[in-house]
């Protein structure tokens, strides 16, 4: 009967482990926006994740009334946004604040940040380039926003997108924070070196609640399941 039942702890634990593993894919972060163009969103609605801008290719078609003196340039295209920033994982990394000594350009100028961590580490190039984390946003959206964090902010809004960017911080519309939050507890479950804070984790647990999965979500999901692999268990259990 124990070592019955130590079968069975053993297989649940083995069972666990896989579906909590990440992306093991794509490495390449251009390889993973390939695939999200080609292959996700050709099968979905090619609406921008905080301002629904319609875009096709790399160009918006409608705004929807977004609107930003900054970035004007990027403000005509779309980006593909990590809602849970890659310094925010990236930093945890040595060669990202240090640098390495195979960091070095052919001048011999050594380097760091993201360029250096993604030659050194293939974790971090799984973590950089896992499709459930990476979304279409208008590209001065994705810059504006840069690492801040997500909070229930007030401020002056980017148009009629209702995105809200101020003191470092960033409140996406409605249509938005069930997703941002959906993705951020997916990372944090899937990716040790992420870790939510208590009021984030709580911030996303109430967005979770207040705005729940749609149809489309749950599509996006799948397709992204069965092109890299990996189980999101957040979306299983709101999606079925």
């Amino acid at each position: 009967m124990n070592y019955r039942l130590s079968v069975l702890f053993l297989l649940l634990t083995l069972s666990i482990s896989v579906n909590a593993a990440g992306n093991s894919t794509f490495q390449s972060f251009n390889k993973a926006k390939k695939a999200l163009a080609g292959q996700v969103y050709n099968q979905l609605p090619n609406k921008t994740l905080y301002c629904g801008a319609s875009f096709k290719g790399k160009k918006i078609t409608d705004p929807n009334g977004f609107y930003s003196s900054k970035y004007e340039k990027r403000g005509k295209r779309i980006e593909w946004e990590h809602v849970v920033p890659a310094e925010n994982f990236g930093r945890t990394y040595s060669e990202w604040r240090d640098g390495h000594p195979l960091c070095v350009t052919k001048k011999g100028k050594p380097y760091i940040y993201r360029n250096c961590v993604s030659k050194i580490s293939k974790e971090y190039r799984y973590m950089q380039a896992d499709l459930y984390n990476l979304y279409p946003a208008v590209g001065a959206v994705n810059a504006l926003r840069s690492n801040y964090r997500y909070a229930m902010i007030t401020g002056e809004a980017l148009g009629d997108c209702e995105m809200v960017i101020d003191d470092r911080k960033a409140n996406p519309p409605n249509r938005a924070k069930g997703i941002v939050a959906r993705v951020s507890l997916y990372f944090s479950e899937t990716y040790k070196r992420y870790n939510l804070s208590d009021s984030q984790r709580k911030l996303f647990n109430a967005w979770d609640r207040q705005f729940p999965v749609t149809e489309i979500e749950c599509n996006r999901n799948k397709i992204i399941e069965s092109i890299q692999g990996n189980v999101n268990r957040v979306m299983k259990s709101r999606c079925g």
